[in-house]
């Protein structure tokens, strides 16, 4: 039931000792806020990495050459390796099974770009039809490169929305336009999207046009490939890896590369390179929690300590009180109530302002690795009646010595 005298007694005490109460509230807001933030930029950390790897196909794989560093079957190190066509379409035909989607890539380079009078400065790529859905690009208008342009070596491009937006504002729509590439006249036919401004300041062209047209010949930079979801993630890891090692053995016995030789041919997983990141955060998160928990356990210290003080300040009232009958649990719920009051204003007062703070601040942090710092707030609160419980029995190792006062002694406490 409600007790008015028994509230009552507990703000006259308050109000007596402001300054103590206030310090020993802050502590206890201070744990909670400090925990609360320090979990919200754990999940914003998580939220960033989760973005970066949403910038290409959760599941893709890319393969590059790089320079031997060993001496293999009487070949020296320092060899330069060259990806060739027959590289991709070998191991698309080996690995079909395995592959969802392919493409060969080749970096167009020493080209001029022209639009009408303008020189462009945008980078030139020769790729596949399969390489949208392996980069994640969305296509705002007409179409990407299908594999009718790859066959006819069609003089046809897809620009980011970024050149759109630079060049062609001052046309309805780039589709249909012509951009000149050193010299040789190709349509637009689509205008792709990404998630960072630096991924749409690409140009696109099929890969075919781009080895005839540039004497590219059967050269390609790099391959890359996505992989069929699964929906255990350990399992999609575990396929990626297996895919992964796959690959460069047969890159290597084609190229004569030494087995451990694995800077002549990188292969990088997406799911892999997940696996280590999100392992990286959740580490975080427990020295997140620790340093949190550790604060929260200093303010209850502090309630515990103020309580001894409150007890020790009161000894002469509580003998009075037992004196007059006063039951041993009447003792030990005044002085329970005030703790558990210090304590449950002071964590919901800390819980409250961090997630404002988290509310008002988080969507407006730009920061590599770092979106939308936020708590789960069934989290959050749980914390906050487990700082309680905490702060309850905190109060009731002074409470029980309160309630164990012997009647003659507490009377002649002075």
């Amino acid at each position: 039931m409600f007790d008015l005298e028994r509230w009552q007694e507990i703000f006259d005490t308050i109000r007596k000792n402001k300054l103590r109460t206030f310090l020993t509230g802050l502590s206890v807001a201070s744990g909670i806020f400090i925990l609360v933030i320090l979990l919200g930029f754990g999940q914003g950390m998580r939220n960033g990495i989760e973005q970066e790897f949403k910038q290409d196909a959760s599941t893709s794989v890319w393969v590059w050459p790089g320079v031997t560093s060993k001496e293999y079957k009487g070949l020296n190190p320092g060899r330069r390796i060259q990806l060739v066509n027959e590289n991709f379409d070998r191991s698309s035909a080996m690995f079909k099974n395995i592959i969802e989607r392919g493409s060969s890539r080749i970096f167009v380079r020493g080209v001029s770009v022209n639009y009408g009078k303008e020189a462009l400065i945008y980078g030139v790529q020769g790729v596949a039809s399969d390489f949208q859905f392996i980069e994640n690009a969305s296509m705002l208008e007409g179409r990407f490169i299908n594999y009718q342009d790859e066959i006819s070596a069609g003089k046809v491009a897809v620009i980011g929305n970024k050149i759109k937006k630079d060049v062609f504002n001052k046309v309805d729509s780039p589709i249909g336009e012509f951009v000149d590439i050193s010299g040789i006249p190709f349509k637009i036919i689509g205008v792709y999207k990404e998630m960072e401004d630096r991924e749409e300041e690409r140009i696109y062209i099929p890969i075919t046009t781009a080895q005839k047209a540039f004497n590219g010949g059967n050269r390609i930079n790099n391959m890359s490939f996505t992989l069929p979801p699964v929906e255990n993630f350990d399992e999609a890891v575990a396929q990626a890896i297996n895919f992964k090692d796959d690959m460069r053995k047969y890159l290597q016995q084609v190229h004569t590369v030494a087995p451990d030789d694995t800077g002549a041919m990188e292969v990088w997983s997406a799911m892999e390179e997940a696996k280590r990141y999100y392992g990286l955060t959740n580490n975080i998160k427990l020295f997140f929690w620790f340093v949190g928990i550790c604060t929260i356990i200093a303010g209850v210290v502090g309630v515990s300590n103020i309580m001894m003080i409150v007890v020790k300040e009161r000894t002469r009232e509580i003998g009075i009180r037992k004196a007059l009958g006063a039951k041993p649990w009447s003792i030990i719920a005044m002085i329970l109530h005030e703790a558990i009051f210090v304590t449950a204003i002071s964590g919901f007062t800390g819980l409250i302002f961090s997630m404002a703070l988290l509310e008002l601040v988080g969507p407006n942090i730009e920061v590599d690795y770092i979106l939308n710092p936020s708590v789960n707030f069934k989290v959050a609160f749980s914390t906050v009646l487990v700082l309680i419980l905490a702060g309850t029995l905190a109060g009731f190792v002074p409470a029980w010595r309160a309630a164990k006062v012997q009647v003659i002694e507490s009377l002649r406490d002075e």
